[in-house]
């Protein structure tokens, strides 16, 4: 196939990875999407079975940590832009194993680097290194304010400190190398294929077998939601911007406190149970609140609305009420991915 680009996705079989790989294999056909998994706990090819067949999608199992398999592979197929979604994303696992996460999301990143570098050697007409990251590496907000794209790093968890230093690589590159990149810092994704470990899809696993629903603190941690299919959009359009050297914030001004979201999810899986309405609200639990948990964040995402035009399609209700329909017509996927070590790691880290 003589391809129009050929796209890296790294951590394509996870959850945001997956919705990014079947949106630009599906729209855009002259291009050759490659799929750079290691298939950890929360990587599954399931998430891509409508897409495993087309002549325009490839996947590569493998580490971002093995520098030597990456160069090999940047030799093999020659890739002209790389989407670097790949990394260890959970803040709990990040205070439990902090080194895992800088082997990850650091040297990972740096190994991507190196090889997109070594490989193209200063001609870089039309190619792109794009780094996802979070806006978690701004650390905390107070009452009033937003995230914008000069807000100062001040990252709080292992986690977010490891997503700053590889936002720092990347803008290094840029400067040092002249390696053209761009850089998106997303809030709080939710939707199909998520991972339970996550909140939204660990309390509707828990609501379905009537499972407590453990909440840190006093549940007053505010987060900004986006639905992952519009995230999905807006690298899309990141991406085809040709706005390179810049960084982007991802967000839809959609603010909620996490006990108001659990009260919401447990009214609507209720109703989609045929359960009396605040039957779910029983199951709240209030646990040990974690360390460094950060008050609030909030995007200012004025800048790729004025500049690209995105904006979010589905208001979080709308969007919370999709997400809730799949995983009860999915119910056999919840119960593969919630067995086994999965649930060794659940009783030990939400243990009241």
């Amino acid at each position: 196939m003589n391809a129009e680009k050929k796209i890296l996705i790294t951590g394509g079989a996870g959850f945001i990875g997956s919705h990014v790989v079947r949106t630009f294999v599906n729209k855009y056909p002259n291009y050759q999407i490659y799929n750079l998994d290691a298939l950890t706990y929360a990587g599954n090819l399931e998430n891509l079975k409508d897409v495993e067949e087309r002549d325009n999608y490839t996947f590569l199992k493998g580490d971002i940590n093995d520098g030597g398999f990456i160069t090999e592979i940047f030799i093999l197929y020659k890739f002209d832009s790389v989407i670097h979604l790949a990394a260890e994303s959970h803040v709990d696992r990040s205070i439990n194993d902090p080194l895992a996460f800088v082997k990850t999301n650091i040297i990972g990143t740096v190994n991507l680097l190196n090889a997109f570098r070594e490989l193209w050697n200063n001609n870089y007409r039309e190619k792109l290194f794009y780094h996802i990251s979070t806006d978690e590496v701004y650390g905390t907000l107070g009452a009033t304010g937003l995230f914008e794209e000069n807000t100062a790093y001040d990252p709080n968890s292992p986690y977010s400190a490891s997503k700053a230093s590889s936002d720092h690589f990347v803008r290094a590159y840029g400067e040092t190398f002249g390696l053209p990149y761009v850089i998106t810092n997303c809030s709080n994704n939710y939707g199909e294929n998520q991972f339970p470990e996550k909140l939204i899809p660990l309390f509707i696993n828990n609501i379905i077998n009537n499972e407590s629903l453990p909440v840190y603190g006093d549940g007053n941690y505010t987060r900004d939601w986006l639905y992952v299919k519009d995230h999905a959009s807006a690298i899309d359009m990141v991406f085809h911007s040709k706005e390179y050297n810049e960084t982007f914030n991802i967000g839809g001004f959609n603010e909620w406190k996490n006990i108001d979201l659990v009260k919401l999810l447990c009214q609507k899986m209720d109703i989609r149970l045929n359960r009396q309405v605040g039957a779910s609200e029983k199951l709240i639990t209030f646990v040990k609140d974690r360390p460094g948990h950060d008050l609030r964040y909030a995007i200012d995402a004025s800048k790729i609305n004025k500049s690209l035009g995105f904006y979010p399609s589905v208001t979080f209700e709308e969007g919370l009420e999709i997400t809730i329909d799949w995983y009860l017509n999915n119910k056999e996927w919840l119960e593969r991915v919630t067995s086994g070590a999965y649930q060794q790691y659940y009783k030990k880290q939400y243990q009241s």
